[in-house]
């Protein structure tokens, strides 16, 4: 504008200078206030509720939303939104952006401004709350991306939204995106955190649960060993002492993966230690064992138990399964001969019945229980490892002590894995007649 023309304005052109220099300068103020109260912070909730409040100032309106969208979910064709914070003039139930609204924002990715929701074709066949008269929403873009929509509704302005406040609120949804994906970042971050030392936690309770040292059992070298596939695991093994100098070794798997397997894992110890000091023999043990894990247990939840009780003075281990992995036994003659009798998994008929049987073990017999994951370890050609090759290092490997044995086959299973990533424990019992 020339100088000339500047002397030459009319009021109503000085006027409306000075409104837009006046709305320019509460723009600028809002913008310099917001920047300040969200740049310092990392917490999600504040972030976006001083967003709210500062759009809603700015516009002149009723009420302000901010709704994310987890694009990772993915329930429907608009993923999955949150109204993670809100705040207006009124008392009553926050509104909701419409799908119809986020399907506009996800396809286009600019401001709108619907002042007649009910008469605009762009959404046919939308419905609308009754108390809403106008509605501007503003997209939040990280890098492109569609993380969420800030909406505000009902202006004071009974014309409804302007292009000035358009405008605004774009830049306030353009300055305010990144700081909202930091924050959502950082709360994921610390949520991962939190569940990370839980499950350090869980896994020292774990390990302490788990026995500490080898049984000194004479004439007998037995050793066990659990590799869980994640921090956590379902497999269980363990060594109780029972009357007569007669000692209970035991390998088990839950179903399910990580915590809630770890936490059954848990119960079953307990369980079965319980039922040892009652009576160790391995069919009655395994049927009370059932009985209250059935009892404390959801249906969907079940374990498989190998339960021996080996007697030194007698050289005989009696022995029952519960659904569990036949263990191997190598003779000191090289044959092989697997442990079958037992019963079904526990904690999947109330009343199950086990039987027991019993086998006596000469100088050089090596018995070797284990977990699925063992024989179910995959390489990359999805190619399992497999009972064929476990009972050929059990072979090969038959005269090492037991700790060396296990040592061996753990050796050879992640050999054939080659790194691929396993799925499920592996643990091992090795009870070896030494003398």
């Amino acid at each position: 504008m020339t100088k000339e023309r500047q002397l030459n304005r009319t009021p109503a052109e000085v006027e409306r200078e000075n409104r837009r220099l006046h709305r320019a300068v509460e723009e600028l103020s809002v913008l310099n206030d917001l920047a300040r109260e969200i740049g310092a912070s990392l917490d999600t909730e504040q972030v976006m509720s001083a967003i709210v409040r500062r759009s809603v100032k700015a516009v002149g309106c009723e009420e302000g939303a901010v709704t994310l969208i987890d694009s990772d979910s993915k329930p429907g064709p608009q993923g999955h939104t949150l109204v993670r914070a809100s705040a207006g003039t009124t008392d009553h139930t926050a509104f909701h952006v419409k799908e119809a609204l986020l399907g506009w924002m996800l396809l286009r990715k600019h401001a709108v401004v619907v002042n007649r929701p009910r008469e605009d074709d762009r959404f046919p066949g939308a419905s609308w709350d009754p108390r809403v008269r106008s509605i501007l929403c503003a997209p939040l873009l990280v890098r492109g991306d569609l993380i969420g929509v800030l909406t505000v509704y009902n202006p004071h302005d009974p014309e409804g939204f302007t292009e000035d406040d358009q405008r605004i609120l774009s830049i306030i949804a353009s300055q305010s995106a990144q700081v909202v994906e930091n924050a959502r970042l950082y709360e994921e971050e610390r949520a991962y955190e939190l569940v990370r030392r839980e499950l350090e936690l869980a896994r020292e309770i774990q390990v302490g649960l788990l026995p500490g040292s080898r049984p000194a059992i004479p004439g007998y070298d037995v050793a066990g060993a659990g590799i869980p596939a994640r921090e956590v695991g379902g497999d269980y093994f363990d060594f109780i002492p029972a009357a007569d100098d007669r000692t209970v070794v035991c390998l088990g798997d839950v179903s399910g993966k990580g915590l809630p397997a770890a936490l059954l894992m848990a119960n079953l110890q307990a369980t079965v230690r319980g039922q040892v000091h009652v009576d160790p023999r391995p069919s009655r043990c395994l049927a009370r064992a059932n009985t209250l894990l059935w009892s404390s247990t959801a249906s969907d939840r079940f374990a498989t138990l190998f339960f021996g009780l080996l007697d030194p003075a007698e050289n005989a281990l009696e022995y029952a399964s519960a659904g569990h992995e036949r263990p191997v036994l190598i003779a000191a003659d090289d044959s092989v001969r697997r442990l079958e009798t037992g019963g079904t998994v526990l904690s999947f008929i109330e009343d199950a019945t086990f039987d027991d049987d019993v086998v006596y073990l000469s100088t050089g017999d090596t018995i070797t229980a284990y977990s699925d994951g063992v024989v179910d370890a995959c390489n990359e050609a999805d190619e399992q490892f497999g009972e064929d090759r476990l009972i050929e290092v059990l072979r090969e490997r038959r005269g090492a002590p037991a700790g060396r044995l296990i040592e061996d086959v753990v050796a050879a299973v992640q050999d054939h894995s080659g790194g691929a990533p396993q799925t499920d424990d592996m643990t091992l019992v090795v009870i070896k007649r030494s003398g």
